[in-house]
């Protein structure tokens, strides 16, 4: 299987369908945070040809409902907001030509107000095995949704722990590398991508 792994500088994804027996790249503006195939540029340089699964995890500093006092409508940066649905909703519409499989996350944000995309699946850290909470939309086409295996649910236990523990991204502390750590993809996510939708 060729698997495209769109916006992804962690190598994570990449990496969890690799080991899985496909052929996997990332892309993205910036380098690969680890060693394996990564194109470092623009990601419509890659939808110039065909590919058996694509996955996006594109920018959601303006898409996120969490930006809403800055990016909403009647705030400064609103332009910015619109500008960014455009342009997630072209690199959809070019996915579209050269996949019939496609995933974009995303946070709950505006995609489907703003830009006509239908309902995404919503999943969460904890019911792939990570003590956090971060609710994200998996937009899918051409892919059933990502199951949740029971015994992976660590709801209970995360419970257990303080809110700053349990919310840990919503918690880090202003640095340069804050946007970076909170967009990384869950390993337990990656993983449950890979397995399932890495043989079909």
């Amino acid at each position: 299987m060729k698997v495209l792994i769109g916006c992804e500088y962690s190598g994570i994804v990449r990496d969890a369908f690799i080991a899985k027996g496909c052929t996997a790249i990332s892309c993205d503006l910036l380098p690969t945070d680890k060693p394996g195939p990564h194109y470092q540029g623009d990601i419509f340089d890659m939808l110039n040809q065909k590919w058996d699964l694509i996955i996006m995890h594109p920018p959601c500093t303006a898409l996120t409902v969490a930006g809403n006092a800055t990016y909403g409508e009647g705030q400064p940066k609103y332009q910015e907001r619109l500008d960014s649905v455009q342009w997630v909703k072209s690199l959809w519409d070019q996915c579209l030509e050269v996949s019939g499989s496609i995933c974009f996350e995303n946070p709950v944000g505006v995609l489907q107000r703003l830009g006509g995309f239908h309902k995404p699946q919503y999943i969460q850290p904890y019911e792939f095995g990570h003590k956090e909470q971060k609710k994200t939309g998996l937009f899918l086409y051409g892919l059933p949704p990502l199951m949740k295996v029971a015994s992976n649910n660590v709801y209970k236990e995360m419970m257990l722990l303080p809110k700053n523990k349990r919310e840990r991204l919503h918690y880090l502390p202003p640095s340069i590398d804050r946007w970076k750590i909170r967009s990384t993809t869950y390993q337990g996510i990656a993983d449950a991508m890979a397995n399932q939708w890495g043989a079909l």
